[in-house]
């Protein structure tokens, strides 16, 4: 129980260095993640070790089954409390994780209040607050198969520009993810010969943009993971699905 805490207070310490304004070089990110990695497996073990001492109690308590008394009580008393220390686990595992995907954690207040209220009235934009990702729906940025950014698309990213030339912003840098369903190309297949193509020309696309509007070249990157990171499982036998296709946007450290 102890080291779940430890690694609670590890996390809150982390997103606590970002919001005071620390900007680390890629050194340190790097030297923290290596770390947080260790910590990642060392916890990853102990949840391990938890879940077979929880198999051989649930085996022994089928056993006692039928009969009643304090062994049996506290048999399930044991297995609740490790079935809610594995939760916990596994739940720490997961967040530490994804804190270390580009490095993304929690903004200061004044650049994520200003994400958040652009999000609000963009109908093709989501803001993750705890990971300081904007998610653009592929669907609403680009015709389908296409890297063309569409007109209204450009003026929501024209926008956000704005937000992310600010004084606010100008200690981070931004990563440009692009992604898809699991539907193969089928019409733009000259230009785009697989779905790895496409996402990561719509993510240089969205990068084009982001630089003619001033943003410094060396503060921006892109990434395509084509339809291997999808938000959501794609259904079997069904036209891909919208979720999956979508241009992520990490406002991250600066040498990331």
């Amino acid at each position: 129980m102890r080291s779940v805490k430890f690694w609670g207070f590890f996390i809150v310490c982390a997103c606590v260095v970002v919001i005071n304004g620390c900007s680390p070089s890629y050194e340190d990110l790097k030297m923290r993640n290596d770390a947080q990695r260790r910590r990642i497996a060392a916890l990853e073990s102990e949840a391990q070790a938890a879940k077979l001492q929880l198999d051989q109690l649930k085996r022994k308590l089928d056993t006692a089954e039928g009969r009643e008394g304090i062994e049996v009580d506290a048999l399930r008393q044991k297995i609740a409390a490790l079935e809610e220390d594995l939760g916990k686990k596994k739940a720490l595992i997961a967040s530490m994780q994804q804190q270390l995907v580009f490095g993304g954690a929690q903004l200061p207040v004044e650049l994520s209040t200003m994400l958040e209220e652009f999000a609000d009235k963009e109908e093709m934009v989501t803001y993750d607050s705890s990971r300081g990702v904007v998610k653009f729906k592929s669907d609403l940025l680009f015709k389908s198969g296409s890297d063309e950014v569409l007109a209204a698309a450009q003026k929501s990213v024209t926008s956000l520009c704005g937000i992310l030339n600010s004084e606010e912003a100008k200690g981070f840098d931004i990563i440009i993810a692009g992604h898809t369903d699991d539907q193969p190309i089928r019409y733009s297949r000259p230009k785009h010969p697989t779905n790895w193509h496409l996402s990561a020309h719509r993510a240089i696309a969205v990068l084009n943009i982001m630089e003619k509007n001033k943003i410094a070249s060396q503060r921006l990157s892109a990434r395509g993971f084509g339809e291997f990171r999808p938000a959501v499982p794609n259904e079997p036998n069904k036209k891909g699905h919208a979720q999956n296709r979508r241009v992520e946007i990490y406002i991250v450290a600066k040498g990331v």
